[in-house]
């Protein structure tokens, strides 16, 4: 394993939605096709930070598997041996690594991290776990381990690089050349892109992004949906009292939306389909064709999914586990041969 190291995560939730599949999954499958060749591809699933909130945890472990599976339906190449496609807590070196870098760590790095602040916002101040505050320290483990230049990073993850960096920096300082430092955020965005995905909104509420999180989940197609449901979401959707289709994310955001969502479900550009439609007067009408685009693409997507092949999915997860366990605990052992929990050679 020579080549320079891409390293990204695949979250391990089955309630993923059209947002998800379009804002996520596909960019990450069409970099690794794309980027393979040349570098290392590694794709984990991110059980460990999973567990960091309250979730149905007798349900987590097929929700493992089924990620995985939604990728391979999705187009990841998993016969490509450049891609590694691996469980995060099924490599103990993860766990293991964390506590040493934890002991590297200040309470005051934490401390400023701003997506604990916002996600613990939300749960409430006696439901927060230690785990949640410190898995910015896990997520530099998944990191540091494999010598991962490139982290592909949203703005919410820049923290997150950074204390990663920081913490690497700061051991290699201390105990010699033990980690390969990623790569800084500009010289991220410069590799992948600064653009981070499409933000595909809510149905009900088009000032709001589309989220699994929903409770009511009329805003949301889940991947899970039925067609038809997926279809009456559509015809639901929000729109105004212009009655006037037109591209217009301020005045008319609902409109706006589905025609965003018509363009991403055809395969075109959003400005050939505006130019199509813009001037219809009848919201049904045009509804009706955003509602039959998301149908069928459901009918095909669940398809996929269901002709994937669970055992070879399994086979890809354990060889790439038993593969990059030997880079894991190379690392590991520097770690801890650095920090006197291992005899020096």
């Amino acid at each position: 394993m020579t080549k320079p190291v891409i390293l990204t995560g695949l979250r391990a939730n089955n309630n993923l939605t059209i947002g998800n599949y379009f804002g996520a999954m596909l960019p990450i499958i069409d970099m690794a096709k794309k980027r393979s060749a040349e570098y290392q591809v590694n794709m984990f699933i991110p059980d460990l930070h999973s567990i960091t909130t309250p979730v149905d945890y007798s349900a987590l472990n097929n929700q493992i598997l089924l990620t995985a599976k939604h990728f391979v339906a999705a187009g990841l190449p998993i016969a490509d041996e450049n891609i590694y496609l691996y469980r995060q807590s099924y490599i103990p070196a993860h766990s293991e690594l964390t506590w040493i870098l934890d002991c590297f760590t200040g309470i005051g790095e934490m401390n400023r991290m701003t997506q604990f602040k916002d996600k613990s916002g939300t749960i409430g101040a006696d439901r927060v776990s230690v785990g949640l505050f410190n898995y910015p320290v896990l997520m530099a483990a998944d990191m540091l381990l494999y010598g991962s230049e490139y982290v592909p990073v949203g703005d919410d993850q820049t923290q997150h690089l950074e204390i990663t960096r920081d913490l690497g920096e700061r051991m290699n300082n201390q105990f010699g050349e033990i980690f390969t430092i990623p790569r800084a955020v500009k010289e991220q965005h410069a590799f992948f892109g600064k653009d981070q995905g499409l933000r595909i909104m809510d149905l009900q509420d088009p000032s709001k992004k589309m989220s699994k999180s929903d409770e009511s989940g009329k805003g949301v197609i889940f991947l899970s949906d039925t067609p038809e449901e997926a279809a009456r979401k559509v015809m639901s959707a929000a729109t105004d009292d212009k009655a006037y289709v037109r591209y217009d994310r301020e005045n008319q955001p609902g409109i706006s939306n589905l025609l965003e969502i018509l363009a991403l479900f055809q395969s075109r550009d959003r400005d050939e389909v505006v130019a199509e439609f813009e001037g219809q007067t009848l919201y049904g009408d045009f509804k009706a064709i955003v509602a039959e685009e998301v149908r069928r693409f459901l009918l095909d997507f669940q398809k996929k999914l269901a002709d994937v092949d669970e055992t070879v999915v399994i086979e890809k997860l354990e060889q790439s586990e038993r593969d990059l366990a030997v880079t894991a605990n190379a690392t590991l052992l520097r770690a801890q041969q650095a920090v006197g929990l291992r005899p020096r050679n």
